[in-house]
């Protein structure tokens, strides 16, 4: 039997509207349907299945309806599995969300048919690490950020890649970027574009004290490490901007590519498509 996941960004009242008729599509056509608590709670009947279990159940493919920040979340949930993602925006800016809502099922018409074409996005695999013990470990989509606390004194960090000393730096914080993730706040904090197919990581130093601390490109094939002293006070690491947990004085922080990536659903709609309509580039 065929099968999908939906995963919905919570507090959408129009999902009340979209729901019915888009179960029913699925139901005509045979699916097995698991819903996380958000989708649910519009439905009645229906499998319910925690998100962050949603990727056991190896579904044919996760649908996803919300923003980039919903899919985020989905991509931690069951990229793992080799779960592709169809992502439709119901939210503002949608850079991984291309697909409208007024699309939406011409694109599972193509889902379904197996023609859709299926781009692959790189993961970070990132770890914390305290006095020799990994503490935490975390798979980011878009970005891993070590940052300061709202009042602290700015952040000092040591940068290594593959053991190599490159610099010390004294900002507000850092973030280590994807591709996919280069148009996220690492764009917003000066960092270049990629284009998703590029095998690189950036390392983008938030408001340095020093100007000549510029963003880095550094091969995918690189760990990148930062070595955090914060004196008496915490930073933070958030991973894709929604997990987060406290960075101690002489605390590491280590990314690497993961083994595993995110394979996106997509329109046939190119990447500077999507940049041109965006960012408001100019039109020919």
């Amino acid at each position: 039997m065929k099968s999908v996941a939906i995963i919905s960004k919570p507090s959408k009242p129009e999902l009340a509207t979209i729901l019915p008729e888009l179960l029913s599509w699925f139901h005509q056509r045979g699916y097995q349907l698991y819903l996380d608590q958000e989708t649910a709670q519009y439905t009645n009947g229906e499998e319910v299945v925690p998100r962050e279990e949603m990727g056991v159940r190896r579904p044919d493919f996760a649908l996803v309806l919300g923003g980039d920040g919903t899919l985020l979340s989905a991509a931690r949930a069951v990229a793992h599995e080799g779960v592709p993602i169809l992502a439709v925006n119901l939210g503002s800016l949608g850079f991984l969300t291309e697909v409208p809502l007024s699309e939406m099922y011409d694109t599972l018409v193509a889902v379904d048919a197996g023609t859709c074409p299926t781009e692959q996005r790189a993961l970070l695999d990132c770890s914390l690490i305290r006095d020799g013990n990994k503490v935490a470990h975390h798979f980011a989509l878009n970005d891993a950020v070590v940052s300061k606390s709202a009042l602290a004194r700015l952040l000092d960090f040591d940068l290594v890649i593959d053991g190599v000393f490159v610099f010390n730096c004294k900002a507000d914080g850092v973030i280590i970027a994807t591709p996919t993730g280069s148009t996220a706040y690492s764009l917003a904090a000066g960092g270049p574009v990629l284009m998703p197919s590029v095998t690189s990581f950036v390392v983008t130093p938030v408001c340095p004290h020093s100007l000549t601390h510029r963003p880095l490109v550094v091969t995918d094939k690189a760990t990148i490490e930062l070595r955090v002293e914060t004196g008496d006070e915490d930073a933070y690491l958030s991973i894709d901007g929604q997990v987060g947990m406290p960075v101690k004085p002489g605390d590491r922080v280590a990314c690497h590519r993961a083994e595993h990536t995110v394979k996106l659903l997509r329109t046939k709609k190119t990447f500077f498509n999507v940049l041109r309509t965006k960012l408001k580039w100019g039109q020919r």
